[in-house]
């Protein structure tokens, strides 16, 4: 509650109000933390909640995971556990450094507790992460690295763009997400039809298993992240096509294009083109993610994300099927509370 009134309306007064200042601003403060920070060692007193659970063959401290795009570059890794998350999945990255759409791109829409974000894939590059991953280490908690095609890679070109960003990143993450989902990228959500991802996961999977003899190391696990705008009958050969390519897990899912349950009020910032995500994404969020466990007889671990905003509603979701969530916008405007409460009610439930 304090997070709410006080903390986040302070924010938003200072930075004028703009979204993505806010969030430069936090991030900034966040990324100047040690690792041995008496304040990290404070927030996880207070914040980090012991509920593990093992999923694609690695230990989670607790199934809470903050979504792609919160640290597209790694720069605050080490606060991130401290605030009670379980992993940490940063990006997404792309092969080449660039700068995104243009501002304004980032839309905050509280009333319908929402998101919408046209960013663009924003970010400094594979190297560039690899490069900071190399220096100031991994997170005390698993990491996952999303990654997606350069914008300025054609698409028959997505294949090459994407195995260098696999390349450069492999020996640093736990796993892979594959992001071929977002909204934001021209013709990215076209490498979700069959033939174009069966070409995609087929190169990754064995690149993943040629780095992996060459590194003597276990084959980085490779998932991919979903759009909620799939038809049935698309999930279904989606999920064939992960399935005959390797692929270790799903995430379910990335932002809509759609704009249903947005407060009238809203409707003007709701028409902005882009994703969005939170509180009117749930219920097709869980929709996808039951979908994708029954079809797959719950073979398929899956990480639920969309819409979280209360513990309930992470417990909907691994009710659903999924094995881990993860909190994007309930997280930007609830903050770690809701991490801390999500992780204490699973833990007070099993």
């Amino acid at each position: 509650m304090l997070f709410r009134s006080l903390i986040r309306p302070a924010l938003y007064q200072l930075a004028g109000r703009d979204p993505e200042v806010v969030h430069d601003r936090t991030l900034a403060v966040l990324a100047g933390l040690s690792k041995a920070s008496p304040l990290l060692a404070g927030l996880r007193r207070v914040y980090a909640v012991d509920a593990p659970v093992t999923v694609c063959g690695m230990r989670f401290p607790n199934p809470v995971g903050l979504a792609a795009g919160m640290d597209k570059d790694g720069r605050a890794l080490h606060a991130w556990p401290a605030l009670g998350f379980g992993f940490v999945e940063v990006g997404t990255v792309t092969r080449l450094a660039q700068r995104g759409n243009p501002r304004p791109r980032l839309f905050q829409l509280p009333r319908s507790g929402a998101v919408i974000n046209r960013m663009g894939f924003n970010n400094a590059g594979a190297e560039a992460l690899a490069e900071r991953l190399a220096t100031s280490g991994k997170p005390a908690v698993p990491l996952g690295i999303s990654i997606g095609k350069s914008k300025v890679a054609d698409l028959d070109r997505a294949v090459e763009d994407y195995t260098a960003s696999l390349r450069a990143l492999h020996g640093y993450a736990d796993y892979i997400a594959v992001n071929v989902s977002s909204p934001n990228t021209p013709g990215l959500r076209r490498l979700q039809d069959r033939g174009a991802l069966a070409e995609l996961l087929g190169e990754l999977h064995a690149e993943a298993g040629r780095l992996a003899r060459s590194g003597e190391r276990q084959r980085t696990p490779v998932l991919v992240k979903v759009a909620p705008d799939l038809t049935e009958d698309a999930l279904t050969e989606l999920l064939d096509v992960c399935s005959e390519h390797g692929v270790a897990g799903l995430i379910a899912t990335n932002t809509t294009l759609a704009r249903d349950g947005l407060h009238p009020a809203e409707t003007r910032t709701g028409a902005e083109p882009g994703g969005l995500s939170g509180a009117p994404l749930a219920a097709r969020a869980r929709q996808v993610v039951r979908f994708l466990h029954h079809q797959s007889a719950g073979e398929v671990p899956i990480i639920g994300a969309g819409g979280i905003a209360s513990p309930d509603d992470a417990l909907r979701m691994l009710d659903a099927g999924a094995s881990l969530v993860q909190l994007y916008s309930g997280f930007v405007y609830s903050g770690p509370a809701l991490v801390r409460g999500i992780n204490t009610t699973i833990a007070r439930n099993r």
